[in-house]
């Protein structure tokens, strides 16, 4: 591959934004055409954002210069346009979940492998500088051995502002795949492939509203649970326990602990690229009813904050250099069996195991990654 690599963006909605804008600013790729389904909106995107081609999903596949397909379509849909772009002999780059049934996931992967084409998917939120200053504690060994995690998502729910927000109450969103993949994808990162999960599940109503825009007092019907709570066994030992609810009158984002044999760490919103890390010391001795105010220490966030996109662009820069990628389809297909595992288990009432894997600990990234240094 050589620079620029050439990119085409299916799927020109409101996520378009910001990846246009960040991958416009990246020396080492260039963005040569935006499609969608409805072609007058790929048209302003492209011209919004100052790039030179737009037209039809078939248009980006077909185009000559398109060496990466960023797959920014409705996660229904996920499957089958990356199918598309790896026929057409394109790497890929995928929102979140990289799709919504183990065998379409497991068949893309493998027709990638087979065609020496990667595949990458959201959330590429684990490779901020937020997240990876409390992975690099962790590693260099902060808080001792990591033991457990806690991590809480919890929030009334995007009906209260989403002019449109049926879809995400319906089969294959809810909190838990719209959501999840940001907590589970960060759990992976720092403890390696789950290899059981149990979860409780529930809606507060079988209809909601829509609170905002034109639509506003329009009733919908909710397809799946709004409130989940997650208990996560990992291969090498940790556990975890996850709350995701759109039925909170507290709002709480981002809540995410890890506890250790020598200390506890507080890792930033894994939906966000960057945001605090602190950790304290365990007590070497403590008075019975003493529970006073624990001394935080703060870390310093190294590297640079860009935001979506930056998996992308790992993941060309890897190609190039002969490395594995960061945000690989291997982990997305991996996140994608523990919400789906999680599911069955709401239903079952009993643990499930997991059948997907990882081959290798996910990558750090180098503190002195730099996304707008040309590299390739």
């Amino acid at each position: 591959m050589s620079a620029p690599i050439g990119v085409g963006v299916i799927g020109a909605g409101v996520i378009s934004d910001t990846y246009l804008e960040n991958l416009s600013s990246f020396p080492d790729v260039s963005v040569v055409i935006v499609g969608d389904l409805v072609e007058e909106r790929a048209k302003s995107q492209a011209q919004k954002h100052g790039v030179p081609s737009w037209g039809s999903v078939a248009d980006v596949l077909g185009h000559p210069d398109v060496q990466v397909v960023v797959n920014l379509t409705i996660p229904a849909a996920h499957i089958e346009v990356s199918s598309a772009a790896i026929a057409a002999g394109k790497h890929v780059w995928s929102e979140k979940p990289l799709g919504l049934d183990r065998a379409g996931v497991a068949k893309l992967l493998a027709d990638a492998a087979d065609r020496g084409l990667r595949v990458g998917s959201a959330p590429d939120t684990i490779l901020g500088p937020g997240f990876q200053t409390a992975k690099r504690a962790i590693q260099e060994g902060l808080i001792g051995e990591p033991m457990f995690a806690t991590t809480t998502f919890q929030t009334i729910g995007p009906d209260l502002w989403h002019p449109s927000p049926e879809f995400l109450f319906a089969e294959g969103a809810g909190p838990l795949l719209d959501m999840g993949p940001y907590y589970i994808s960060a759990l992976v990162s720092l403890f390696g492939p789950v290899d059981r999960v149990a979860a409780l599940g529930r809606k507060k109503a079988e209809e909601r509203f829509i609170h905002a825009g034109p639509n506003a007092g329009k009733a919908f019907p909710v397809e799946v649970p709004t409130s989940l709570q997650l208990l996560t066994s990992f291969a090498a030992g940790q556990q975890a326990s996850s709350l995701l609810s759109f039925d909170s009158a507290l709002e709480r984002h981002g809540v995410f602990e890890v506890h250790g044999s020598e200390g506890s760490l507080i890792v930033p919103d894994p939906n966000q690229f960057e945001g605090r890390s602190a950790y304290l010391t365990a007590r070497t001795s403590l008075a019975d009813g003493d529970w006073g105010e624990q001394e935080w220490t703060e870390l310093e966030q190294k590297g640079t904050v860009v935001g979506r996109g930056l998996g992308l662009l790992d993941m060309v820069r890897a190609i190039s250099e002969n490395r594995p990628h960061i945000a690989t389809g291997e982990l997305g297909y991996h996140v994608l069996d523990v919400m789906l595992s999680a599911q069955e288990s709401v239903v079952s009432g009993e643990f499930v195991a997991i059948g997907s894997s990882i081959a290798a600990p996910v990558p750090s990234v180098p503190v002195d990654f730099d996304p707008f240094a040309r590299t390739l």
